[in-house]
């Protein structure tokens, strides 16, 4: 705003007025009011607000996305008119299970669009003939233009389930910038929003991921939908897991494991002990851990490898966990344990393509740090799980019951674990967990804790 003395039309001076113009909100977005008695309605001018309690939740629908380890996982299926963003590296396998999801539901008598901008119609169509799930009521559009994608929406009518793959191809005239900008994807990701809620069908994005693991596009995307799920996994492996990040009509922080097979991703109906199979026994460095990933416990592979270093600066490698926590790990059975790993090169790996940041997963890896320093192997039933402090104490982890409960059912004794967790053989330092798997080998080798420092 700046002062102007003259008018530039009638070139009059001192005419002009100052005029206050509220503008129209944008966006598009609809305002639910209630009506009849005793609705709580509160007018607001441009909208009505009501009592939560007038809030009709009978009417929220669910679609069944086809498979039962999916529906559970997102709580009752996918809500009609919500948004959910999938997220993964590329190759994963985001593409697939979707389209798998797309067929199902379309198999089960709804309509609906699967919309590409990356692949086009006979691209698709072969992979649909590969995964089984070719119907009439599966249609499909090979486009970047996010108009096309939201007319073709409308034209088709009561569309139940609408797949977007991926958000950072596609782009709306209505925004400048390049397929993937932070305008782009804010502006698609708007617009998609606006119709779910508009047309009622689930929508799906299709996220990339950076290198970091990052959702491709800020973090506005993860904060605009009502959904996050992240598809994990080493490609050069058949599993993966999906993993629930956000989510506003179901349980977060849970995750189900995928098999990759010639007909799509297949789900894992018991994956606790889905690693246990091609485990050998008897050989030193590794240890069995009881991680918890969401709320689900697995029998994971902690493995280890001590050998000596020929470098300057001995090599540490972690893979599947992060390289400071094996760091840390280190420095504290040197200290407590009087070892030296100053002239050792030291890896660490977590079994079957696993990336974990559970502290439950310490104990397993110190024992089988322990196990490959020493060249001893561990019982082969034996299981481990709990939180190294600096200190070398070990400390209690979250969900100790449900860690418990699944090693007693693979059968697995015994079990390490801190002290108080009930039929478990408790250690309370890391010394006392040498003590007692390694006993005279660790006191010949001067094995020592200095509880002192």
């Amino acid at each position: 705003m700046r002062w102007q003395g003259q008018c530039p039309r009638c070139e009059a001076w001192n005419t002009l007025e100052e005029r206050l113009e509220t503008p129209a909100p944008a966006g598009g977005r609809r305002t639910q009011a209630a009506t009849g008695p005793g609705a709580g309605v509160l007018s607001s001018g441009a909208g009505a607000a009501m009592s939560l309690g007038a809030v009709d939740i009978a009417t929220q629908q669910h679609v069944s996305a086809g498979m039962r380890v999916l529906d559970d996982l997102l709580g009752q299926g996918m809500v009609r008119g919500s948004t959910v963003l999938m997220a993964g590296e590329p190759g994963v396998g985001k593409s697939t299970l979707l389209l798998q999801v797309a067929g199902a539901v379309a198999k089960a008598g709804h309509t609906v669009l699967y919309a590409s901008g990356e692949e086009g119609l006979p691209q698709l169509k072969r992979r649909a003939e590969r995964l089984g799930c070719l119907t009439d009521s599966l249609l499909a559009l090979s486009t970047s233009s996010a108009e096309e994608v939201w007319q073709a929406v409308e034209a088709a009518g009561n569309v139940a389930l609408v797949v977007l793959d991926s958000v950072q191809t596609v782009v709306s005239s209505q925004t400048e910038g390049l397929p993937g900008s932070v305008s782009q994807v804010r502006a698609v990701a708007a617009e998609g929003i606006d119709l779910a809620r508009r047309c009622g069908p689930c929508l799906l994005f299709v996220g990339h991921v950076t290198k970091e693991g990052q959702i491709a596009g800020p973090k506005l995307l993860e904060h605009m939908v009502d959904t996050v799920l992240s598809l994990e996994g080493d490609r050069t492996h058949c599993y993966r897991l999906l993993r629930v990040l956000k989510n506003r009509f179901g349980p977060s922080l849970d995750v189900a494991v995928f098999a990759m097979q010639g007909q799509g991703l297949a789900p894992v109906e018991d994956p606790a002990a889905l690693f246990l199979e091609s485990r050998a026994a008897g050989l030193s460095g590794t240890a069995l851990a009881m991680a918890l990933d969401g709320q689900r416990a697995f029998a994971l592979e902690a493995q280890a490898l001590v050998s000596r270093s020929w470098l300057t600066i001995p090599r540490r490698t972690a893979l599947g966990l992060d390289v400071n926590r094996l760091h840390l790990l280190l420095a504290v059975l040197e200290k407590r344990l009087g070892l030296s790993f100053g002239q050792q090169d030291v890896y660490a790996k977590v079994g079957g393509g696993f990336k974990l940041q559970d502290p439950g997963f310490d104990l397993a890896l110190c024992a089988a740090i322990l196990s490959s320093q020493y060249d001893q192997a561990l019982p082969e039933q034996a299981a481990f799980f709990g939180e190294v402090d600096l200190n070398g104490r070990i400390r209690p982890v979250a969900g100790q019951e449900i860690r418990l409960h699944q090693a007693r059912r693979l059968g697995l004794h015994p079990i390490f674990a801190a002290p108080g967790v009930p039929d478990a053989r408790n250690v309370s330092t890391l010394s006392a967990l040498q003590e007692a798997l390694f006993g005279a080998a660790a006191r010949g080798r001067g094995g020592r804790e200095n509880e002192s420092t």
